[in-house]
């Protein structure tokens, strides 16, 4: 038997505010999902983004603590750099912080990094050379 790799899990502190944040990324999550204490929208290819509130993490495990630091992020490819820098515009003049403004990278990508409500990075990225 070998698990293999179905879904990315988060935990948010305002479910309401990362489901506007993922749904303005393209992330399908359910009408009703802004008032659940957990939340899943389905992803290309079968994975599912998952979201738990930190009040419901802590209805089946009482000393969970938030960690220090961002450590992990999630990865959108953009149709072309000018997409990657209109997402990150809109998110921007939505409110969230933009940790890395849109800038050609030396690995050959458009790349920017903005942060959920939580402080997840949010790497926008699409190849210069149209790859």
């Amino acid at each position: 038997m070998t698990p293999r790799f179905d879904a990315i899990g988060l935990v948010v502190s305002d479910m309401a505010a990362s489901v506007a944040f993922y749904r303005r990324l393209g992330f399908a999550f359910p009408e009703g999902a802004e008032t659940e204490a957990h939340a899943e929208a389905r992803l290309p290819g079968g994975l599912r983004l998952l979201l738990d509130t930190e009040e419901g993490v802590r209805s089946f495990h009482p000393e969970w603590q938030p960690g220090t630091g961002g450590r992990s992020s999630i990865a959108l490819r953009c149709e072309s750099p000018a997409e990657v820098d209109a997402v990150y515009e809109e998110l921007v003049a939505a409110g969230h912080h933009g940790e890395l403004k849109p800038w050609d990278a030396v690995w050959g990508q458009r790349y920017a990094i903005v942060q959920d409500p939580d402080g997840n990075g949010m790497d926008l990225f699409a190849p210069l050379s149209g790859d």
